[in-house]
Parts: C-alpha cells; structure tokens; sequence
C-alpha cells in the first residue's frame, strides 16, 4: 500500500491528471468497516471473559459488515462506471479502481481467516483455543480499517491538504 500511496503522488502531478468525484457511498463504506473493526474488538474482549455467545456475536456482525463493505465497493464502482468514469479514461481512474480493489482483495482474504474462526465457535470450539484465531483476525481488521482511512484521505484529497498545511509548517 505504501508502494501505491506513493506512486499515486508522484503520478497525480503529471498533466493528464483528472481527479474523479468521490462517490458518496465510500463514506457509508468507512462507517460499516469501523463497525466491522469494533464488532471484532468486542468479540476479542468477549473471548478474555470466555465468553463464548459474545464472542460468536461479535464475529458474525464483523464478517457480515466486511461483507456489506465489499458490496457496497462493488455498488461504488458500478455508480462510477454508470456516471462514465471507466477504468480507463485516465490514469486517476485507474488508480482508483487499482486501490480500492486491492484493498477489497485483503477484506476478502481476511473474510476467509474470519469464516474458518467463525465456523470453529459455531460448532463449539472453546473460546480458549479460538483467542489466538480471533486476536490475529482483530489485529488485521484494524489494520485493514487504518489503510482504508488513510486510502480515504489520499483519494478525497484530504491528504493533499494535510501535506500543504504541513509543508507551510516545516517553511
């Protein structure tokens, strides 16, 4: 990510660079990750306490908000190709298609870590043998929420308005 952060600055100052709006519904995106990290720390401190119902709880609602997060990538894409921002038309497009599915790709794969934990405290397995399973998937839930926020910023421009105010500091 920080490769793709990177080359994105450095691209977006040539002169073909022509930001595309950001759809409206990455904000709601954002919102379901955070509670999809939030549910996964409470079934985090559910599984200190042993306590199974919570810790099932806790994993259901974050598996199924990261999976409302990829539909919800998904319908973002399909807004943006129907207002006519393809792929292709030029190179901020790209990058923005090239981000967010890269970032999709590891809620996928981080979806397929969750489900093997979820199916293990759905059968019963004790919380005592699922508390390293759930701390890794908590741990990259987070990790995924902190790249997403900071992918949010690069692609909204925030970032940019973030290193001007710094760089006048710095002078």
């Amino acid at each position: 990510f920080a490769l793709f952060i990177s080359a994105y600055s450095m691209r977006m100052e040539l002169i073909d660079w022509r930001s595309m709006p950001v759809p409206k519904l990455l904000w709601f995106n954002t919102g379901v990750l955070i509670v999809s990290s939030a549910a996964l720390q409470w079934a985090q401190v559910a599984a200190r306490r042993d306590d199974g119902d919570n810790v099932l709880i806790g994993l259901l609602a974050g598996g199924v908000s990261a999976v409302v997060f990829v539909i919800g990538q998904l319908l973002a894409w399909q807004q943006l190709n129907v207002a006519g921002y393809f792929l292709t038309a030029n190179p901020a497009n790209a990058f923005f298609y090239l981000i967010t599915a890269v970032h999709g790709l590891h809620v996928l794969g981080g979806l397929a870590a969750l489900g093997r934990t979820i199916a293990k405290a759905w059968r019963g397995v004790e919380v005592s043998r699922l508390r390293l399973s759930i701390e890794l998937c908590t741990m990259y839930w987070h990790f995924l929420l902190l790249v997403w926020l900071i992918l949010l910023a690069l692609l909204t421009g925030w970032a940019d308005d973030f290193a001007a105010i710094c760089r006048q500091l710095l002078t």
